[in-house]
């Protein structure tokens, strides 16, 4: 049984996120080939998702009213039934930016308008511009560059 995380670790001011947590649930991430993990004590829920190859999200939400209908929306291993969740519309490679080594076309965080380019997915050597099918803000991205999805596979997640 694999240990827990340090109880002691440095917290951000005025914040009770342990960094410590952060740094082992990443490293277990690393050690068991997982590409997402949550862990929850004292209210506060931290998940670590990884988009390819390096470790790129790590959020922390103190649970509260707003949280719970989200999670009793859509299973949490199945994205695809989320209400924000952009699917794919093709079979093909996703890309986060317009070229190679380019900064991605968005970010977590980032607020969009619908239209707006949220990726490239690539199908029959055909470069396709994933536009936002509706305004609000990127919260999850499920897929990293260069990497392969299906028809229908979730994309990303606006709120």
């Amino acid at each position: 049984m694999a240990r827990g995380p340090k109880e002691t670790g440095d917290k951000t001011e005025g914040s009770s996120v342990d960094h410590d947590v952060i740094r082992e649930l990443a490293k277990l991430l690393d050690e068991t080939n997982l590409t997402e993990i949550e862990f929850e004590r004292g209210g506060v829920r931290v998940r670590v998702a990884r988009q390819g190859q390096p470790v790129v999200a790590a959020v922390a939400a103190p649970r509260g009213a707003a949280a719970a209908p989200a999670a009793s929306d859509a299973p949490s291993g199945d994205m695809s039934k989320h209400p924000g969740a952009v699917p794919s519309p093709m079979v093909g490679t996703a890309y986060l930016g317009p070229e190679p080594g380019a900064m991605p076309f968005v970010d977590i965080g980032s607020k969009v308008v619908a239209g707006d380019t949220l990726l490239i997915v690539e199908a029959m050597k055909t470069m396709n511009q994933i536009p936002a099918p509706r305004s609000g803000t990127v919260t999850v991205i499920l897929v990293g560059d260069a990497q392969p999805v299906e028809f229908g596979e979730p994309l990303m997640i606006i709120e």
